[in-house]
């Protein structure tokens, strides 16, 4: 196992299709590599240390993000840059085998993407509250994307989209808002305006359906576990639901009290689920 952890792995660079990525990797040195794709806007410091750390107890992790040249083509914004190219590149580039790819919000639609177009190189798929293409969207909170959009997010603003607003949940959000601040030192600067923009068009592009509805779903064949809070009011609920019942090889767990962000309340909990499902036991119980 490395000497690193969340808080201390080094920030390490690599080109992809002519974007750059930063990467951190820690953990275990040997075993299928967990690959964390990130929610809108997110960077690798907004991961909670307990669910990282908890995860690479038991095989290497690698936390990527775009750094430059957020582009979006719309025939394909499944992922960051919107051909679909640079998730082969990247994973060249980090000199990967076969891997699984753990997706968060938009991360999920990502990892989607990558499953259909690199089925050789995904082994599972874990999806965390997200959605599949041409989702329901419908019961959205009016506002969020509005908080979603500010310059830079506060706690407040987390409590919001990202917990239930029962007070366990929005205690349970603030323990959460303390641990994702415990690396002091090279730490992952905020995203540009750039890149939300180039987010969201993917994500208004993913929103639409291609042929006939969720039709690309029963076509992932890899084993994929569904994650999603009882109340998310930024890709409802529904579309965990509408997952599980696409995808052929899916398993469903919704957290109660919790929301977006149904991972942070209870991270001993996912990673524990997370590593049932990817076959070894918890760095933690």
């Amino acid at each position: 196992m490395t000497a690193h952890t969340h808080a201390t792995a080094p920030t390490q660079f690599v080109e992809a299709a002519g974007i750059r990525f930063a990467y951190r990797r820690f953990g275990e040195k040997a075993g299928t590599p967990l690959v964390f794709l990130q929610h809108f806007r997110g960077g690798m410091d907004n991961w909670d240390p307990m669910m990282t750390d908890g995860l690479a107890g038991g095989r290497p992790v690698v936390s990527v993000r775009q750094r430059r040249r957020c582009r979006v083509h719309r025939r394909d914004a499944g992922d960051h840059r919107g051909d679909g190219r640079w998730g082969g590149r990247l994973h060249r580039g980090l000199g990967l085998g076969v891997v699984d790819l753990l997706g968060f919000s938009i991360g999920g639609c990502i990892a989607q993407a990558l499953a259909l177009r690199h089925r050789e190189l995904v082994r599972r798929l874990v999806l965390v509250g997200t959605t599949p293409r041409g989702g329901e969207l419908q019961d959205r909170q009016p506002d969020v994307s509005t908080v979603a959009g500010h310059p830079e997010s506060t706690m407040e603003d987390f409590l919001l989209l990202f917990f239930d607003p029962s007070e366990s949940s929005q205690q349970a959000g603030r323990a959460f808002w303390d641990r994702r601040h415990q690396r002091r030192v090279d730490v992952d600067p905020p995203s540009s305006m750039q890149t939300a923009l180039a987010q969201r068009a993917a994500l208004t592009e993913w929103a639409q359906p291609r042929g006939q509805r969720f039709a690309d779903l029963r076509t992932i064949t890899q084993p994929t576990l569904v994650v999603n809070g009882n109340h998310d009011i930024m890709l409802p609920t529904i579309n965990s639901y509408i997952l599980s019942q696409h995808l052929p090889k899916a398993e469903l767990v919704i957290y109660p009290d919790s929301g977006h962000g149904s991972l942070f309340p209870y991270p001993t909990l996912f990673v524990h689920h997370v590593s049932r499902f990817l076959g070894a036991e918890p760095a933690f119980s």
